[in-house]
């Protein structure tokens, strides 16, 4: 299953990743030129890349110069020696060095913050000293730092990768890059027997995700399958029910399968049978195809393979009395469960049609199930809203999806008229019935 659609995909995305490639290539060369242009650079590409992807290393700012804590020192006593006379002049003044010392420290741990926090925190330091000795104070501290400038950084040129990428990543998909590939998606996936309008969706979903974004040459795969599942599993989320525990709810329960010529009704009512007696439900089969040439004995002889009763009356006879008589023997034989089987029919056909129509209003089945062909193809858009405008379906079986390479149909038959799929026929057996999940469903797409 939905091995022709893998394929297409696949060539999607590789096609959308060319294109992605090239204009990726494509925008290098022109950011290349044009930076080489703006910077006067005339190495070849190989080593102007290179080169960029050196580290610049800045410059540190030129540390202050500090005079040595000696020199320092001799040139405080001298000072105080000659404008300090008193004993206790030159106490106050070694206090001062003291405090000198501690302020050389200060600069030699932050050499490279701001000289105004620098002086701050000088200050901080020497508040200590009294009052009147601020000119003395100030004075010392004139003599002890001799600064030069703080060096300024100097303003390195933003790196020519950089210049690079940002013209690249400036880049966006746009329409016409991938108008062409996105139309031969949506033309692959109608192939596969996907709706139109499901196509439509799915497409349009995923120009969304491509058109006006920038997306490098490995992020393609996953952009693609991401949209592709997103949006399938939005068309496959409608709400379902457990078959078994929805016949649980009243006693009898009736079942009628409707659907195509061919579709495989009888064989999904002799499995549905199966699936109820393995669950200890009691079921019994109702020959409702009153038509087509051993309909009834193909019936009994599913009937008499699973131990499973079978109501008819003879071809030619009106089906609503049939199911009728079913549900009468059910409630007399206290069975759960009446499966019947409809003749096929085509939704085209006005009368046959409206003889459907009588089955339901005369028996009121508490289900409709509409049994498709998976190899029907694009049909089953139209089968689909057919049979549910003219009677109403409450879910749906795939049948022959274990021989159905396009995939299509089961995106198609869910979207159409937003009805579960309950069942998948995978075989020839009774137990070769698969219950539906659409995140298999998905997965199998895109593995």
């Amino acid at each position: 299953m939905f091995g022709f659609l893998k394929k297409r995909l696949k060539e999607g995305i590789d096609k959308i990743s060319k294109v992605v490639s090239e204009k990726e290539e494509k925008k290098i060369e022109e950011a290349v030129k044009e930076v080489k242009k703006e910077e006067h650079i005339e190495e070849s590409k190989e080593e102007l890349l290179k080169e960029v992807e050196e580290e610049i290393e800045e410059p540190k700012p030129a540390p202050i110069e500090v005079e040595p804590e000696r020199k320092v020192v001799e040139k405080i006593e001298e000072e105080v020696k000659e404008e300090i006379e008193t004993e206790k002049k030159i106490e106050e003044a070694k206090e001062t060095v003291e405090t000198a010392k501690e302020i050389e420290k200060i600069e030699e741990e932050k050499l490279y913050e701001e000289p105004d926090l620098i002086e701050k925190k000088i200050e901080e330091k020497l508040i200590k000293l009294e009052p009147k000795k601020e000119e003395e104070k100030k004075g010392i501290l004139g003599r002890l730092f001799k600064r030069k400038p703080k060096a300024e950084k100097p303003k390195v040129e933003k790196g020519i990768i950089e210049k690079i990428k940002k013209k690249i990543t400036e880049k966006k998909i746009d329409e016409d890059d991938v108008k062409g590939i996105l139309k031969d998606l949506e033309m692959s996936l109608i192939s596969s027997d996907v709706a139109l309008e499901a196509s439509e969706k799915i497409i349009n979903d995923l120009r969304n995700n491509l058109v006006g974004n920038f997306i490098k040459r490995g992020e393609i795969e996953g952009v693609v399958k991401n949209s592709f599942k997103n949006s399938i599993t939005e068309i496959l989320n409608v709400e379902s029910f457990d078959l078994i525990e929805k016949v649980k709810s009243k006693k009898p329960f009736l079942i009628v399968f409707l659907g195509f010529n061919g579709s495989g009704k009888t064989t999904s009512i002799a499995r549905v049978g199966y699936l109820l007696k393995k669950n200890g439900l009691k079921c019994v089969f109702a020959a409702a195809d009153c038509f087509r040439a051993a309909s009834i004995e193909q019936l009994e002889e599913h009937g008499r393979n699973l131990g499973i009763e079978v109501i008819k009356h003879d071809y030619g006879a009106d089906p609503a009395a049939v199911i009728f008589d079913a549900v009468k023997h059910a409630k007399a034989k206290d069975i759960d469960v009446i499966l019947a089987d409809t003749a096929g029919r085509s939704h085209a056909n006005v009368n046959l049609m409206d003889e459907l129509k009588k089955i339901i209003r005369v028996n009121s089945p508490d289900l409709k199930i509409l049994v498709l062909d998976a190899l029907t193809g694009n049909d089953i858009y139209d089968q689909c809203k057919l049979f549910n405008d003219a009677v109403g379906v409450d879910g749906l079986i795939l049948t022959k999806a274990d021989v159905y390479e396009k995939g299509g149909a089961a995106i198609s038959a869910s979207f159409t008229i937003k009805k579960p799929i309950l069942y998948l026929g995978v075989g020839q057996n009774y137990e070769d019935f698969e219950k539906f999940d659409s995140n298999k469903i998905v997965e199998k797409l895109l593995d």
